[in-house]
This record gives structure tokens, sequence and C-alpha cells, in this order.
């Protein structure tokens, strides 16, 4: 599942390559890929035909595009800018994408080959010759048109409002998600993969983080003192920011940026996937535990377990 550096790869691709383009027609070609846009397939083509792309935007995980009519007023509220001529503009409508496991977004020549698990396509009304394209192979993923919370800022979808904000995120309150940390009185790996406590964080950065801050992932959270939770946080962001700057990690080709081109922080991670492998920092092997369905990568040494209580 694409975390926070993935996502923001693609956003970054299509802020440059589809933000501020008019759609002039889209062609659904597979029923799942709407499933979220319960009105239909034919209700999603015929809302978003017209209606203008604003600067693509991410909340965690969550990936959107705000969309507007045209219009001055309208026009600000895509960009996120207050409407001069008309102030009563505080809410409009975006494109949430989920990416899912197979997820991508491609932006591609208009006479490139479908690709066999091509999804969804939307046609813009200009001469750039590209268009956007949702492959999905294992149509977990897809496109919805939601309205956005009124008032916000970020244009937010209102089926995402519950999501947290992430921790690259400017205005991220780090003492807050201390004190929402200690009140959890859970553990700390599975604190972080709660969206609505801090968003983005999944399993591979979660046990890369972990790693980096010699925590076990059964770390009672009641546990953590500030100065703790902030080395926590800080290690959260730079491995994020590491990945971000290579693209992201890929496994295999199923993740990859708006021009089909894979990540590459596979090749730098310290925990995840490499389980008897040595430790980086005291070259004891890797180990893997099973953990909620998935699999906890740790190193027995430095990441000691905590006491039985």
């Amino acid at each position: 599942m694409p975390e926070l550096p993935e996502v923001e790869v693609v956003r970054r691709g299509l802020a440059r390559w589809v933000s501020g383009r008019t759609v002039d027609a889209v062609e659904v070609r597979h029923p799942r890929a709407i499933r979220r846009h319960t009105a239909g397939a034919a209700d999603f083509a015929d809302r978003l035909t017209g209606l203008r792309i604003g600067t693509a935007r991410r909340r965690g995980k969550y990936l959107w595009l705000p969309v507007t009519g045209g219009g001055p007023a309208a026009q600000s509220a895509a960009e996120g800018i207050a409407p001069i001529i008309t102030p009563s503009v505080t809410h409009g409508l975006a494109v949430l994408a989920h990416l899912g496991m197979s997820g991508q977004l491609l932006v591609q020549p208009q006479d490139a080959p479908d690709e066999k698990h091509l999804r969804i396509r939307i046609r813009f009304a200009d001469d750039l010759g590209t268009e956007l394209r949702f492959v999905d192979q294992r149509t977990f993923g897809g496109l919805s048109l939601h309205d956005t919370v009124p008032g916000d800022a970020d244009l937010l979808p209102d089926v995402i409002a519950h999501i947290a904000r992430d921790p690259l995120d400017p205005a991220f309150d780090d003492a807050a998600f201390h004190d929402a940390l200690r009140r959890r009185r859970t553990t700390v790996k599975r604190a972080l993969l709660d969206q609505s406590l801090i968003s983005g964080v999944g399993n591979i950065y979660a046990d890369e983080a972990l790693w980096r801050s010699r925590l076990h992932y059964e770390r009672p959270t009641a546990t953590f003192t500030r100065p703790r939770t902030a080395e926590l946080l800080g290690h959260v962001r730079d491995v994020m920011n590491a990945a971000l700057a290579v693209g992201g990690t890929s496994f295999d080709s199923l993740y990859v940026n708006v021009n089909g081109e894979s990540g590459y922080f596979e090749r730098s991670l310290d925990a995840y996937g490499r389980e008897d492998e040595p430790c980086r920092r005291c070259g004891t092997p890797i180990r893997r535990r099973p953990w909620m369905n998935r699999s906890s990568y740790f190193c027995p040494r430095c990441q000691r377990p905590p006491r039985p209580r």
C-alpha cells in the first residue's frame, strides 16, 4: 500500500502535468474503479466533464484534485485562494483518488497504447497531447467525486475529514500529538498506523522510524515522555524525507510515479523486508514477527521488547 512519500511523489507529478487543465471527456472502463462514487459511472463522467482541475493536494496517504466550473471566484477556490468577487464561495468539489494496492495515475500521450489494466481515462480541452489515466491491476483503488468541507483552506473532501494531519504538514501539532499519544493507552506501532492520530505512516515507514528510534513496536505509548515523542517524530520525518528524495519505495512495478518511473528507497531500508539480514547498527540478524495481519521487522538487540508489567 503506498504511504505518504509515494503519494506525495504522485501528487507532485499531478501538480506539474494536470493542475490547471480543463476536462474535455471522461471514459470509465471498469465499474469498480468508480464504486466509491455511488451515483455511478455516467454521473461521474458527466459531472467532471467541463470542470477545471485545481492544485493537486494530499493529506497523509490521501490524494485529491479540487475542481471548479470556472469563473474568477470558483477558480480562486480551486487554487486555495480566498475569492475576491464572491466571498460566499466556501466549498466546492474534489476528485478523491484511492490508489489501493496497485492504483497508478499516469500522464500519457493520447496516442500511447492502452495499458492492460486501464480503468479510467480523462482527456483535456487543450493541445498538450497528454491525458490522465487511472490504471489498477487489482481494482482495489478508484476515483470518486465529493463535496469539500465548507470553509476548509485545503479544500478537503468531506469523506476524509476525520483524517489527521501528517508529520510533514506545517500545521502538524507536535505537542497535541504527544498528548493524544499518551491518552491512547496502546502500543507505539498501532499509534503510528492510526490515521486519525497521525496520517501517512504505514507499515514500511513505521518499522523504519522505530528502528531509527531504537524502539520496539510493542512499546506502550503511556511510557513516552515529550523528548521521546519528539525524537520519534524526528525519525518519522527523516525517513519520509529520505524516501521522497529518491521517489519513494517500489518493491514491484505496481507503484510508479505519473511518468511510470519507480522509486528507489527500497535500497536504503534498514529494517523492513530484511529478515535474517544483519542490522546495519549492531550486526544482529533482523527478525520478522506477524503483527495485525502484517509483519513487523526489528532488531532484537537494538529494539528490545518492553518488560511485562
